[in-house]
């Protein structure tokens, strides 16, 4: 597999990715601005990629314990190599397929980006296929399985499309996660919002917030309040 060099954050992170096939978007450092972890939590990334959003996680909160899970070897060999490069050395990546995997230890938080795509919409690249193309019932294995990582009060949270929401809700109801917060990302203000944060409590008590959301793009960039996120590290609050 042939590999780019780049970085996140505005060059805080360093980060190799595939030359060809699932590029890294704003999914995985959005995500990871809106975990609430802190000093000594231990996190949980599924389907990590190559690991963007571990790392821009770690750059953010020092001190964390994290561990993302990916089925395909090339990315998981990638992800394990820039947590390395970056001096994460209480960081791993596992290659596992989650519908398999059991935790050894409970997570403070559980986090991903799920491919969302139907088979007939997908690229035909096997990385980006992997990413993107979604079987039926993805969604809760997923789901059932962060659940099942995450101590009582631990937090799982998803970036999926806005046509996913009732989904989403169903099967972090299943998994006894109904208490949780949505948060629109607008790609533009007054525009309809395509993607949706959603963060869950696990065994929480059923309470449904809406957030004001993140209004992506203003004049001709980033707002300055993504702007502060995407390149700036800062939290997603």
């Amino acid at each position: 597999m042939i590999v780019t060099s780049g970085t996140l954050l505005g060059g805080r992170v360093r980060y190799d990715q595939p030359a060809e096939g699932y590029r890294t978007g704003l999914e995985p450092v959005l995500l990871a601005a809106s975990i609430p972890a802190r000093a000594g939590d231990r996190v949980l990334e599924v389907g990590c990629g190559a690991g963007a959003g571990l790392l821009c996680l770690a750059a953010r909160v020092e001190g964390l314990i994290g561990l993302g899970l990916e089925r395909d070897a090339d990315m998981a060999g990638l992800a394990a190599a820039n947590l390395a490069a970056n001096g994460l050395a209480d960081f791993g990546a596992e290659l596992t397929d989650v519908a398999e995997w059991r935790a050894a230890g409970l997570f403070d938080h559980a986090f991903a980006n799920p491919p969302w795509h139907a088979a007939s919409g997908t690229p035909p690249h096997p990385t980006r296929r992997g990413a993107k193309q979604a079987y039926a019932g993805l969604l809760e294995v997923w789901v059932a399985a962060m659940a099942r990582a995450l101590r009582p009060r631990g937090t799982l949270t998803l970036i999926l499309p806005a046509a996913s929401l009732a989904e989403a809700v169903a099967a972090l109801s299943a998994a006894k996660c109904p208490e949780f917060s949505v948060i629109p990302l607008w790609p533009l203000l007054k525009r309809p919002a395509k993607i949706l944060i959603i963060r869950a409590i696990r065994l929480g008590k059923g309470r449904c917030t809406l957030s004001p959301g993140l209004v992506l793009h203003g004049d001709g960039g980033f707002t300055p309040e993504a702007e502060k996120i995407l390149t700036g590290g800062a939290a997603l609050v």
